[in-house]
């Protein structure tokens, strides 16, 4: 078993020359071999999604392991039907009339480090994702969630194996510190980082000089519109704010309701069981679910459920309380509630005007999510298409639940991913749904082909190499 305890013993260059190896014997490897192995993979996380989810909550107290369930399988089902089909070995296009070919080759060996909301269905996506681009892995999964990560890792290096895979295309390190994690991080023969975890984790794999894809935080505003079907929004932020108590770092955390809807808006969110605290009690929520100090939210409450987070305050809800919700008038530190907490909390906001409205998203997205999510309910296009180009969010979610929407194949047709890019804004490098693509060089062989738009006699002469060039640099002299 290629299992890597860190113990004073432990050599990172043997663990890191493992996963070179890895990557030589696969590089030699048929789309039909690689195949093989990814359906392999699949079929062992997917046919394993109950119990570790189970493992899962057991372990991290987070969230509620029916919801990890299917957080498994959008990692394992959506994931493997989304990209069985695409090619990564060899020649994956072919423009005959332009003169180029591209082929995929594998960037080469990546360390991975997964996250304690996420842990199982993220570590069982990147190694999906890694083994249909012929990629070796090195996992290192959150100390909070290590028996869950190690399990979701065995498994599916075992499959892999059974399926042909190379030794130690697959490796996953139990215990390791801060330090040895950049080593990890740093280290020469690593080709890329996908680095899924808090900030500080995020901007180290970016710094570390290797080539690094990480995500921001998401600050999610979600805005009802004047002509949204109300009870259906309610619903459907409710289905994902509550969905594995809110650790999706794409769900709502702000609600901005247009003033003609207000009341609406409240009746169904109690109907649906949500509380709105008063404002003696959002003071006494705060300290709990936030740390002014540190700027972020408070582990204690992350992925607990409304009733847990309020008896914390020493606030009494009924036992079906679904979501905290607090009116706000405020965006920012001064209001704590109005950052990112990955929890069954909302603030809730009162917008006079349409502009009104996009003014409050934009703030509440500049506090620590852009470039991630943002969601609108709205039957108005002009409103939808306006929204969509006044925030900067890299998905703009319509008339969906936010967390399932923005993981991709349930709701609409983005890229099933347990990794949502923010862009630039939020120091990305990309927006989208990260996937195989991601993970491959493409080579684009290139034939002569003289573009049609170069005109001039001069130009013309010297692609047909018919003019003296030492004569041309004593003329441009």
């Amino acid at each position: 078993m290629n299992e890597v305890y860190r113990t004073p013993g432990l050599d990172i260059d043997k663990v890191v020359a493992n996963a070179v190896n890895a990557a030589d014997a696969f590089r030699h490897y048929t789309q039909e071999q690689t195949d093989r192995i990814v359906k392999a993979v699949f079929e062992a996380g997917f046919n394993n999604r109950v119990r570790l989810a189970k493992l899962t909550y057991d372990e991290t107290k987070l969230g509620k392991w029916e919801d990890k369930v299917i957080k498994n399988v959008i990692a394992t089902h959506y994931v493997y039907h989304d990209i069985k089909g695409m090619k990564t070995v060899g020649v994956i296009n072919e423009d005959r009339e332009q003169g180029v070919v591209e082929v995929a080759a594998p960037v080469g060996p990546i360390f991975a480090v997964t996250p304690i909301t996420n842990p199982s269905s993220t570590v069982l996506f990147k190694i999906l994702i890694a083994m249909k681009s012929r990629n070796p892995i090195i996992i290192r999964p959150h100390g909070s969630a290590r028996k869950c990560s190690v399990e979701a890792c065995r498994v599916t290096y075992e499959a892999a194996l059974s399926a042909g895979a190379p030794e130690n295309c697959v490796q996953w390190i139990k215990t390791s510190t801060r330090d040895e994690v950049l080593e990890l991080m740093s280290h020469h023969r690593i080709n890329l980082i996908l680095a899924t975890g808090s900030v500080e984790l995020v901007r180290a794999a970016q710094q570390s000089g290797n080539p690094a894809i990480g995500i921001g935080p998401g600050n999610v505003p979600v805005y009802i519109g004047r002509s949204a079907d109300v009870p259906f929004a309610v619903e459907q932020i409710v289905i994902s704010k509550t969905f594995d108590n809110g650790t999706v770092c794409a769900s709502e955390q702000a609600v901005i309701v247009n003033r003609d809807n207000v009341d609406g808006v409240i009746g169904e969110f109690k109907k649906r069981k949500a509380y709105f605290l008063s404002e003696e009690e959002i003071k006494r929520i705060e300290p709990v679910a936030f740390n002014k100090e540190t700027h972020i939210m408070k582990v204690e409450v992350i992925g607990q459920s409304a009733e847990a987070i309020a008896d914390m305050a020493g606030i009494k809800v009924p036992p079906d309380t679904t979501i905290l919700i607090a009116p706000l008038d405020e965006v920012g530190i001064q209001s704590p509630l109005s950052l990112e907490i990955l929890a069954p909390i909302l603030a809730f906001y009162v917008a006079d005007t349409f502009d009104h409205a996009i003014e409050l998203c934009r703030r509440i997205n500049r506090y620590g999510g852009l470039g991630h999510t943002a969601s609108i309910f709205s039957n108005d296009e002009e409103k939808i298409r306006y929204f969509s180009s006044a925030i900067n969010a890299g998905r703009i979610l319509v008339n969906t639940p936010a967390s399932q929407g923005a993981l991709g194949g349930t709701y609409n047709r983005l890229r099933p991913s347990m990794m949502l890019a923010c862009g630039t804004r939020g120091k990305n490098i990309t927006t989208d749904n990260i996937s195989v693509r991601h993970l491959l060089n493409i080579h684009r062989i290139a034939r002569r082909n003289v573009c049609p738009y170069i005109q001039g006699d001069f130009v013309r002469h010297f692609l047909d190499g018919n003019l003296d060039w030492n004569r041309i640099k004593e003329k441009l002299k």
